[in-house]
């Protein structure tokens, strides 16, 4: 019984419980389809959903047998998708997070058992078979070689009852619900070829092929087992995610006493105890307690970071230091962590263009290859071929003509890809965001927060006196501007002054009283300052002011990331343009392009100038890169021909972005890069590895040069090939890192 079967006979199990609301109120529903084993029945899966009125959305990923589908609530039940999925041979249960890994492990389990028969039958009735051929060349009798041939169908007949179960199943499903898949020209084969030799031992032939039925199932199922397997390791990283969490929280009641509940259970406002070693279990903001936090998961640096009362903290991420009273702002659903599983689901179940032509291929595969067989079958038939020499010559063309390799083509690269990106600290949102990555030749950056840490600091701290300098951070303290945060942490060792009356004018600055005098801090024309006969120094600044005393300024920088500067010149030597555009002034532009070597810049650009120049390029010809992380950047990411954002841009501009990277490095695009182009070149190593067999194998059985049994080997070599080279992606990173250790 598999695990989908299981799943819907436990009782209780509500699929409404597992529908969720998208922003624009549809319903959201992910399920497991234990069925579907190739782009057929991903195909007849999406087909049967987008019938039904109400469905907006549905896509199928095969590589994880997971189905997303969307939906109006006003005019579908989660039970009739269920049902609609039903009634076409697909039996579908809500994906569960908890049971993660294990529908894999339990087809696992049963295809080695079935694979265990085949192989112990194959084994023995391969025995019998030499005895009989080499009874063929000498003085075996008649009866003698009967009694072996009974022997052989005796051994083999129950073994390919129960080994041929999961191609049996599998077609009789399809048939039930008036369509063909994958499995119903294997099974055919199977059994033609099963009862074929049994036909032929009744009469006493002197040919049977026993032999080749059960050796054809025993290389199918080791084809099929090492399928699974590939695609359990190709999407293991979403996976491995979520078993990074925390199964239970430590709850701290309202009169102090501490419960154990499950991290599912917990709600916003709760309180929570985390200890030392323990990992975070859900999103939430410390309330008492310093320590460090293992937050590589988030930001993909691997530096813990130190954490006080106030920070926010995500689940999943390891409390390195001291305990933590943490209070709960998201539910285990809402958690970052949940959010990035779901990006990678949806990176992993949408299909770019190289996947719909794969999907087209394989569709007219059933019907084209059941045509060929009969074609075959008639054609030696017509030639004089005695009709157990034709139907055998059918047989050999039902197997070999398959096309897994086809589908398997796109889908495996996409998820390895997708996965290895995940471990870089990469986020993949849009389907086809790695096919148009790939193709891009232009980068365009932002300035603040992208190619800088948007994290300004105080420059000329040395050349202010210290009561000026603790006077200003004091009254910066009481802002969350970023230039006064920057002034406030600059001076927060000094011995601060005690400020009366603290108020902020938006725009301007800061007031207080000091001892009956007035206190500024703000913009030059706020402080009262004459900077006509100052130098500009290309950032940003401050001033302060103390009754009629001179104004004093505070210079601050943008710090560029650590590794902007050679970010660049990777992807100058990957053959890309750069270009900066900014909406700041001239002076900081042009000192962070000189610094980093970016020769075309451009500031004071507001988003429609953004835009302007985008399509400039795009007039050009050129397939621009857009990355940025403002609100004034959303815009522009979502006109350029792809886009990347940081983790921590504002809302809009992720939304926009097709790509997200984590922490405070650009190395991530260069790897996104990287991978993008390596995967759309093995997605066209893939395809002109499936038309180069199918091209020579289907000749080769139509011809009558290729047995079931060798049919039967070629078909899962190819299906193994195609997703061996799929997963040297990963191989690819092994050596890197490797290479790197060393």
């Amino acid at each position: 019984m598999n695990e989908a079967a299981t799943a819907q006979e436990r009782p209780g199990i509500d699929p409404d419980l597992f529908v969720r609301r998208t922003e624009e109120g549809l319903a959201r529903l992910d399920l497991v389809v234990a069925g579907m084993h190739c782009a057929g029945c991903l195909r007849k899966v999406e087909g049967a959903l987008k019938n039904l009125g109400g469905v907006e959305y549905a896509r199928a990923n095969l590589s994880t047998k997971r189905v997303a589908v969307r939906w109006d609530p006003a005019r579908l039940k989660a039970s009739a998708v269920i049902r609609a999925l039903a009634d076409t041979g697909f039996t579908a249960v809500p994906f569960d997070p908890k049971l993660i890994g294990t529908l894999d492990d339990r087809e696992s389990r049963s295809l080695l058992k079935a694979l265990g028969v085949a192989g112990f039958a194959a084994a023995n009735v391969m025995l019998v078979s030499v005895s009989v051929w080499s009874g063929l060349v000498s003085d075996m009798d008649e009866t003698t070689r009967s009694f072996f041939h009974w022997v052989s169908a005796l051994i083999a007949l129950p073994a390919i009852a129960y080994a041929g179960q999961p191609f049996f199943r599998s077609a009789l499903r399809a048939l039930r619900a008036k369509s063909m898949n994958m499995d119903v020209p294997i099974a055919l084969a199977v059994i033609l070829a099963t009862t074929m030799s049994l036909v032929q031992t009744m009469v006493n032939a002197r040919h049977v092929y026993f032999d080749a039925s059960v050796t054809l199932l025993f290389f199918l199922l080791i084809g099929r087992y090492l399928d699974v397997q590939a695609r359990a390791r190709a999407c293991s990283a979403a996976e491995n995610l979520l078993g990074l969490r925390a199964t239970a929280a430590t709850l701290i009641a309202p009169d102090g006493t501490h419960k154990s509940i499950a991290v599912e259970n917990l709600e916003p406002g709760m309180k929570v105890l985390v200890v030392a070693g323990a990992r975070i279990p859900a999103d939430g903001e410390i309330v008492t307690g310093t320590s460090e936090i293992d937050t590589s998961l988030v930001t993909g640096e691997s530096v813990p970071e130190q954490v006080k009362a106030g920070a926010s903290v995500f689940a999943g991420t390891l409390n390195l230091g001291a305990p933590l009273v943490i209070r709960v702002t998201k539910r285990d659903d809402d958690s970052l962590l949940a959010e990035i599983v779901r990006l990678m689901e949806t990176a992993e179940q949408g299909r770019a263009r190289y996947v719909r032509i794969a999907d087209r291929a394989a569709r007219i595969y059933s019907p084209a290859v059941h045509i060929m067989a009969l074609a075959t079958l008639l054609l030696w038939f017509a030639l004089g071929a005695p009709w157990e020499t034709s139907l055998t010559y059918a047989i050999s063309v039902l197997i070999i003509t398959c096309p897994c390799a086809l589908g398997l083509a796109v889908p495996v690269v996409q998820v390895v890809a997708t996965g290895r990106l995940l471990r870089q600290g990469v986020l993949v949102k849009a389907a086809d965001g790695l096919e148009r990555l790939a193709q891009a030749d232009t980068i365009v950056f932002d300035k603040t927060g992208t190619l800088t840490l948007g994290r300004p600091r105080l420059v000329n701290g040395e050349e202010i006196a210290r009561a000026e300098l603790a006077l200003g951070a004091a009254i910066a303290a009481a802002s969350r501007h970023p230039l006064a945060l920057a002034l406030a942490a600059h001076g927060q060792a000094l011995p601060h002054p005690l400020l009366d009356d603290i108020r902020e004018e938006p725009g301007m600055g800061l007031e207080a009283r000091l001892g009956g005098e007035t206190i500024r801090l703000g913009n030059a024309g706020y402080a009262g300052a004459n900077t006509a006969h100052e130098q500009g120094h290309g950032g940003s600044e401050l001033w302060l002011r103390r009754g009629s005393d001179a104004p004093v300024r505070f210079r601050f920088e943008d710090t560029p990331r650590p590794d902007a500067k050679d970010a660049i010149a990777a992807l100058k030597a990957r053959g890309f343009a750069i270009e900066l555009l900014s909406g700041d002034r001239e002076p900081a532009v042009k000192r962070l392009a000189d610094e980093l070597g970016i020769a075309a810049w451009r500031a004071a650009a507001r988003p429609a100038a953004k835009i302007a120049r985008l399509e400039e390029l795009a007039a050009e010809g050129r397939k621009v890169a857009m990355i940025g992380d403002g609100l004034n950047d959303a815009p522009a990411l979502r006109a350029a021909h792809v886009s990347l954002s940081p983790a921590d841009a504002a809302d809009v501009s992720q939304t926009a972005a097709d790509f997200i990277f984590q922490g405070a490095r650009l190395a991530p695009i260069v790897e996104a890069v990287d991978v993008a182009r390596k995967s759309r070149r093995l997605v066209f190593e893939n395809f002109g590895l499936a038309l180069a067999y199918n091209a020579v194998a289907v000749p080769l059985a139509v011809a009558g040069f290729v047995t079931p049994l060798v049919a039967a080997i070629a078909m899962s070599s190819s299906s193994i090939t195609v997703t061996l080279n799929s997963l040297r992606l990963n191989l690819a990173q092994r050596r890197a890192l490797s290479r790197e250790a060393s």
